[in-house]
């Protein structure tokens, strides 16, 4: 008899959408739940939301939530990072609010430059990443009381600098506060860009299934691909063109759409993001295989930081002012929230960068919601902490469905 070899056996792809389907509803029955949960919740929302004011899904309301969300949405993505690696920044919301008076106080009292301003504004949150790092790494002080001695710090830091007034107001015609409050795309503008975000994901989408191919190992069919592509590409453009029955796609939502994009390419396209995932899976294992764990906390805590100081900026260009209140008040819970609720784990090593995008959307459509309600701040606070829990609970399910299937 002559010899088979497994090289000589074909790799079966996935019978297009119906074999891409079948294996969502296996990683969904081994715990894999992925982002489901929070997009089911976010629907939920939408629906309920609307049922009870049609005002909450109008073009207008929808183009204020997508504004609102870059700022929150930039700190909450820095927070993804720390939780990758299993930990906790609490100061988020004080490093975001002393950013924004260096930026102030720079910009307006001292005439720099605005891009020495906002460099200025970015090299103090990623001191402060730093600051944590080498504390943690090399005295083992645990994040969390590192971090919540910078919430107090740090806000500390803010009101010195902004001074005996409290508040600095940004000129209405500087370039951060129309960046912030009045760009917007143009219709075909937005369109293309639709377009052109779903080539790129189809294209990325097949080199990877070449990829993968060309290692004999299981890869979806371009059939799969293309529908999704499709997919994705009707939902931008649909998005696109209701927004622009107001006033559009607000130039600040896509940079904070862009800085998700490459965080995301970090995490997964680099050897760095893989070494996160590593060291949030387990320290010992990651140390074992070579990776320079001391390196990796350090450039979490200063990555996490600096977005949280980029995140000031744009919350401070929103409201053409940096006061007291600038990263203060729920900036801290809500950034943490968005990052929890958007599927990043609070035990470390799984989560994604696009946790933010939808964790931040879910925490901006409840706080939408309730307003045009004219329900008091206590309604939101109380359903965003049940919103919170619910989310650890999928989370804390998931894992022990995971761990379950492992032993099987």
């Amino acid at each position: 008899m002559n010899e088979v070899r497994t090289s000589d056996i074909p790799v079966i792809a996935e019978p297009g959408v119906r074999g891409a389907w079948g294996g969502f509803v296996d990683r969904l029955r081994g715990g894999d739940l992925g982002s489901v949960p929070v997009v089911v919740g976010l629907v939920l929302i939408c629906t309920v939301f609307q049922v009870l004011n049609p005002v909450f899904l109008s073009s207008t309301n929808l183009v204020n939530l997508t504004m609102q969300s870059a700022a929150i949405g930039t700190i909450a993505l820095g927070v993804v990072v720390v939780l990758l690696i299993g930990e906790i920044d609490l100061s988020v919301g004080s490093v975001a609010g002393m950013s924004s008076a260096i930026l102030a106080v720079t910009f307006v009292q001292l005439h720099w430059p605005v891009i020495l301003a906002i460099l200025a504004a970015i090299a103090s949150g990623l001191a402060a990443g730093l600051l944590y790092g080498f504390l943690f790494t090399r005295f083992g002080v645990p994040s969390f009381v590192i971090t919540l001695a910078g919430l107090l710090g740090f806000l500390g830091v803010q009101l010195w600098v902004l001074g005996d007034t409290g508040s600095i107001n940004l000129p209405f015609d500087s370039w951060l506060v129309v960046f912030a409050q009045q760009l917007f795309l143009p219709p075909w503008a937005s369109y293309a860009l639709a377009v052109v975000s779903a080539a790129g994901y189809g294209w990325t989408r097949v080199s990877r299934a070449r990829r993968r191919t060309a290692a004999n190992l299981d890869a979806p069919s371009y059939r799969s691909i293309a529908a999704r592509t499709v997919g994705l590409c009707a939902f931008l453009l649909l998005s696109a063109w209701y927004l622009n029955l107001s006033r559009g796609v607000g130039v600040m939502f896509l940079f904070f759409l862009g800085l998700v994009v490459s965080v995301n390419v970090l995490l997964t396209r680099t050897r760095w993001g893989r070494a996160v995932y590593a060291v949030g899976g387990s320290v010992e294992a990651a140390r074992r295989a070579g990776i320079p764990v001391r390196r990796m906390y350090l450039s979490a805590f200063a990555l996490c930081s600096s977005l949280a100081a980029v995140g000031g900026i744009l919350a401070a260009s929103r409201l053409a002012a940096a006061n007291q209140s600038t990263g203060a008040a729920d900036t801290n819970l809500n950034a943490i929230a968005a990052a929890v609720i958007g599927g990043a784990s609070l035990f470390g090593g799984r989560g994604t960068a696009y946790a933010a995008l939808l964790g931040v959307l879910v925490i901006q459509a409840v706080s939408s919601g309730l307003t045009l309600l004219n329900l008091d701040s206590s309604v939101r606070y109380v359903v965003t902490g049940i919103v919170l829990v619910l989310a650890v609970v999928v989370d804390s399910v998931s894992r022990r469905t995971r761990a379950t299937s492992g032993r099987a």
